[in-house]
């Protein structure tokens, strides 16, 4: 059963981004972004929060709040391969059965969603749970740095195996084509079996590490959620979410 004293959600924060450097540190709101995504966090209350990071400036910022941070080396391949290790230097004793991994770039997502992602592991089908929104712009559609999740929801439904991941469309079935949020939740033996497998080829030319899991046969379910949290990569991004967050 999934409750408060097995799960845990880790933030993968890190310096080095290639489009938007120190992006963790960006300031919105007068607090740096990374402030932002571990509060939204601790409000979900859906256990304990970790910031999984290669910076020593990131790691006391969260101290500083009272959070809870651990250091782990620079060169991981994703996300995901970060937090296992902070999951296995954090959690000696194998209590943590369920994990969400929160991409740190996130300011603006809703603690019901994170309970939306978690849910989607109640199905024993689904080794990863991930979180799409609805497209509602054409140019969002051809926009090759929103990333689609291909899926079909039956009516009435809002959990979806995932078929595909892509950053581009086709016109035949765009209306399967999901707005796919970067959070995902893990049962521990998942993330153990999807942290040990190798980059796929699809992964390493398209740059989305949840195309290991697709090309590793590891089945993948997507809850629709009502709102589209901003993600920020570039400076127009962080522009965006600053505005919007000052008006909320």
């Amino acid at each position: 059963m999934i409750n408060q004293k097995n799960t845990a959600i880790f933030i993968p924060a890190r310096l080095a981004a290639t489009r938007l450097p120190n992006k963790p540190l960006e300031l919105i709101d007068n607090q740096p972004m990374i402030i932002h995504v571990w509060k939204r966090a601790i409000e979900s209350s859906l256990g304990k929060v970790v910031v999984a990071t290669d910076s020593e400036e990131i790691a006391k910022l969260i101290k500083d709040e009272g959070g809870i941070s651990v250091l782990t080396e620079q060169d991981h391949q994703s996300g995901s391969d970060r937090i296992y290790e902070a999951l296995i230097k954090i959690d000696t004793m194998n209590e943590i059965k369920y994990v969400i991994n929160l991409q740190g770039d996130l300011p603006n997502i809703l603690d019901i969603n994170l309970q939306q992602v978690l849910d989607i592991l109640q199905n024993d089908t689904y080794e990863i749970g991930t979180l799409v929104a609805k497209i509602d712009t054409d140019m969002d559609l051809k926009n090759k740095n929103i990333v689609k999740a291909l899926c079909d929801f039956n009516e009435n439904k809002t959990i979806a195996k995932a078929i595909d991941f892509t950053r581009t469309y086709d016109q035949a079935t765009k209306n399967n084509h999901f707005h796919h949020v970067g959070v995902y939740s893990y049962r521990r033996s998942s993330l153990e079996r999807f942290i040990n497998l190798p980059q796929s080829e699809r992964e390493t030319l398209f740059k989305l590490e949840q195309l290991r899991a697709l090309d590793n046969n590891m089945n993948i379910g997507a809850a629709l959620i009502d709102n589209s949290p901003l993600g920020v990569d570039t400076h127009e991004d962080l522009e965006l979410v600053r505005k919007v967050m000052k008006k909320s």
